[in-house]
């Protein structure tokens, strides 16, 4: 088994790089196919054995072979979340089909996470991708829907199988999606129309999330999504007034909460329904 766990993270390694040209590329609407990877500065192709993840970052000592200019510690930073992920993701769900399903998630999250960080954009080819993944997805493998099941015994509405994990999906959806257009929307009208306080972006994301995780675990990822931005922006306004007005990217927040819920969101929910009397 520990063979496998090291092809994970190594396999997270290489799809970690691969990322790095998403996060840099899509932002700026170019191909991420053409052209090959090269230095930003002096625009020579990057050599093979100077491409390798976090290995050729440590010989190179951080800087180009040509030009010697220094290169971002992002891109090997990227590659070594997206392997550390990938091999939780595996812990959490050994090979089985869940965890291809939240291995493409949390690899599309990675991207959305740093494209908001460093330019405060949340790529439509990204969640649009994503959306469709998750619904496609949901009927072959299926969404957290306890919650739902119970209020739907209560109502004598019964969906089981796939009508309930597609169900979910959708419910998901327009749970994470509906509810920040929403919010979007009455903070736009109350700010007298002059300032746009959630992005559409944003609801894009959460309307990714929703088809993958369905409404509970979607609602427990902007819960601690909300709760860990509030933390990180007072704590640091607090720190210096330079932060008072700062954007914060609030899609990054969401998509570490995601992550998060990926990985642990299940036994909390699992906590909940117990503690609340749903489940046994």
């Amino acid at each position: 088994m520990a063979i496998a766990y090291v092809f994970v993270g190594l396999f997270g390694l290489v799809l970690g790089s691969f990322l790095n040209v998403c996060i840099h590329r899509l932002p700026r609407q170019e191909s991420i196919v053409f052209p090959g990877s090269h230095c930003p500065r002096c625009h020579h192709p990057i050599r093979w054995y100077d491409n390798i993840p976090l290995l050729s970052y440590l010989i190179l000592r951080g800087r180009c072979r040509d030009c010697r200019a220094r290169i971002s510690p992002l891109y090997p930073a990227v590659e070594a979340l997206t392997g550390v992920v990938l091999v939780l993701t595996f812990q959490q769900y050994g090979l089985s089909a869940a965890f291809i399903k939240y291995a493409l998630l949390v690899m599309l999250l990675i991207v959305l996470i740093f494209t908001d960080l460093l330019t405060r954009r949340i790529p439509h080819s990204i969640t649009g991708l994503g959306i469709g993944l998750g619904l496609v997805l949901s009927f072959f493998i299926p969404v957290d829907d306890r919650p739902l099941a119970w209020l739907g015994r209560l109502w004598d509405i019964y969906l089981e199988g796939t009508a309930g994990s597609v169900a979910g999906a959708v419910l998901g959806a327009l749970a994470g999606g509906g509810l920040f257009y929403l919010v979007g929307e009455a903070f736009y009208y109350l700010g007298g129309k002059q300032k746009e306080y959630l992005g559409f972006g944003d609801v894009m994301l959460m309307l990714m999330v929703g088809t993958f995780l369905g409404m509970p675990l979607t609602l427990m990822t902007i819960l601690l999504g909300s709760l860990g931005g509030s933390v990180v922006a007072l704590g640091m306004t607090a720190l210096s007034s330079r932060y008072r007005n700062y954007a914060w990217p609030y899609g990054t927040f969401l998509g570490i909460a995601a992550i998060c819920t990926c990985l642990v969101g299940g036994r909390l929910l699992d906590f909940y329904l117990r503690w609340s009397g749903i489940a046994g």
